[in-house]
């Protein structure tokens, strides 16, 4: 294959990158290739619809999307996520740049991939599927652009360098309606999830298609469109695949339970093969992890309710100075906090260990997880438990695969756009929330009625739960981004647990700075600016 160049100077010879799978089906070493010797073989082509999926999502962007929300804290460095966060951004920040160009070389995977399937020779199930996941996953990553970038470059083929230079950026409307028809177009080429060979498994499905038109609905605020998909899910599910709610939720992560019912699409990682390392820097230092570079906020865990269904502001038997105490189990099964059981919660074979991170807690006098921000240590005074891998590799390289999509996205997803469409009902809150609820361990029935509250009340209810279920996976960011919340959840003061000032005071770090007018959206990066005059103007709130 011949050296090409995209518009943002990627440059590489396909053939010379480990093509990686989306699950166990791992890609040999190879040399280079032309076009010629290249396209012989429905499984070289199969390689290179592997690299398009791992240039569509993997367990790195998924922590660095979450670590731009109210959920994590970065405070070890200067990261460009906290940059953003404090206000500091321009347009040549480097996670602008770089993003841009890891995405538009998944565009480019996929034109290739587009334009050289008819070199090989392959049965119609086998050409149909491969071109359907292609066009699936370029609609993903133009999703993807959209939402960072607003309006981008939009192309629906390889394009050459002089064309690279001259090009515009077309409307977010045009780019959205693009998605949307080819994800109506596709659906129909793809299997169902009891269709899927073992081998297959994690792949792009019927059910991927109807959450990812969810999605893109949803950020538009079209709640009739965004619900019915859903319903497509609930209600269709000998033609959409079956689904339904896996009954342990921390089971929910881990290697044990990968491919269960609640599972839509993940992103697959192999023990010894393939693993993500991202828990090195997060995990309780006595744990095995080097240092601590993301940890959750005191806003999170603030958010989850007490087991009465009751925020803590709202419920009277809240004790500050107990505060873990009869809480959501989700808490505990997403974040390490003071006394945290590590050996019940965990169940890693361990007898008797617990995680002392306040100040002068541990009874065993060794050093707390946490001493006042020093450089290695929480900032925050917690530490993260989702995704934690009890079958952990060296340096606590996990091989759990990151799950994308799941069934109880789909129930809130609808719960939301019927709220917002002012149909919500008990017999919907049955279906959605309470069922959520009931798989996370409320016994409670104050939690699990329905409240029947008015329309912006139920609107919090919904948002809040939506922060509970599916914390730390990613989404947070682009729930607040769809919102227009970001001055509510992402101005002013972060806080960590109370263990400033000898435990009288909440940790208090940076001061958030977030802008209406600008941050919603990212900069089109400075060095495309310079490469393509045609990409101004810049977004609005950041120079040309």
């Amino acid at each position: 294959m011949k050296n090409k160049k995209l518009m943002i100077l990627i440059s590489y010879f396909l053939g010379t990158v480990l093509l990686i799978s989306c699950n166990s089906m791992e890609n040999p070493p190879i040399d280079k290739y032309t076009d010629d010797n290249y396209w012989t073989s429905a499984e070289k082509a199969q390689w290179v619809v592997n690299m398009a999926y791992s240039q569509m999502y993997n367990a790195g962007k998924m922590w660095a999307d979450e670590s731009l929300s109210d959920n994590l804290f970065e405070g070890r460095s200067n990261t460009d996520q906290r940059l953003m966060r404090n206000g500091l951004a321009d347009p040549s920040l480097g996670l602008f740049t770089s993003e841009w160009k890891d995405l538009y070389g998944g565009i480019k995977t996929c034109h290739i991939f587009l334009e050289k399937e008819s070199r090989v020779s392959m049965t119609d199930a086998q050409r149909n599927r491969m071109i359907a996941e292609i066009r699936y996953i370029r609609a993903a990553i133009y999703f993807r652009l959209a939402n960072f970038y607003g309006d981008i470059p939009f192309f629906t083929k390889d394009i050459t360098w002089d064309e690279s230079k001259t090009i515009s950026r077309t409307s977010r409307a045009t780019v959205i309606q693009f998605i949307h028809d080819e994800l109506d177009a596709v659906i129909d080429q793809l299997p169902t999830k009891s269709e899927l060979g073992a081998d297959d498994r994690g792949k792009i499905t019927k059910a991927a298609v109807c959450v990812l038109q969810a999605r893109v609905y949803l950020a538009d605020n079209d709640w009739a469109n965004a619900a019915k998909y859903c319903e497509y899910l609930m209600n269709q599910q000998d033609k959409y695949g079956s689904y339904s709610l896996f009954p342990d939720y921390a089971g929910l992560f881990t290697q044990d339970n990968e491919y269960n019912d609640e599972v839509i699409m993940d992103y697959g990682y192999v023990p010894s093969v393939k693993t993500w390392g991202e828990m090195y820097d997060m995990a309780p230092l006595s744990q095995g992890s080097r240092l601590n570079g993301r940890a959750p906020t005191q806003s999170l865990v603030d958010s989850y309710l007490t087991l009465n269904g009751k925020t803590i502001d709202e419920d009277p038997t809240y004790n500050e100075d107990n505060p873990y105490a009869n809480r959501d189990p989700r808490l505990t099964a997403t974040v390490i906090y003071d006394g945290y059981n590590w050996s019940k919660n965990l169940n890693d074979g361990s007898k008797d260990v617990y995680i002392y991170i306040k100040p002068g807690t541990d009874p065993n006098e060794k050093l707390d997880e946490y001493e006042g921000g020093t450089s290695n240590k929480t900032a925050t005074g917690y530490y993260v438990r989702k995704y934690y891998d009890v079958k952990h590799e060296t340096s606590l390289a996990s091989a759990i695969n990151i799950i994308t999509m799941r069934y109880a996205d789909v129930l809130l997803m609808y719960a939301e756009a019927m709220n917002e469409q002012g149909m919500m009902t008990s017999d919907i809150w049955n279906q959605t929330i309470r069922l959520l609820r009931v798989r996370a361990g409320f016994t409670n029935q104050e939690a699990l009625v329905y409240p029947d509250k008015p329309q912006d009340e139920m609107r919090q209810i919904i948002r809040r739960e939506r922060r509970s279920e599916l914390a730390l996976e990613g989404l947070r960011w682009f729930d607040i981004k769809r919102w227009k919340a970001g001055t509510e959840y992402l101005n002013g003061f972060v806080y960590g647990a109370k263990f400033a000032n000898s435990n009288r005071d909440y940790i208090r770090l940076d001061n958030r700075k977030f802008n209406e007018a600008r941050d919603y959206l990212w900069a089109v990066p400075q060095s495309q600016i310079d490469l393509d005059p045609n990409l101004r103007p810049n977004n609005p709130g950041y120079a040309n």
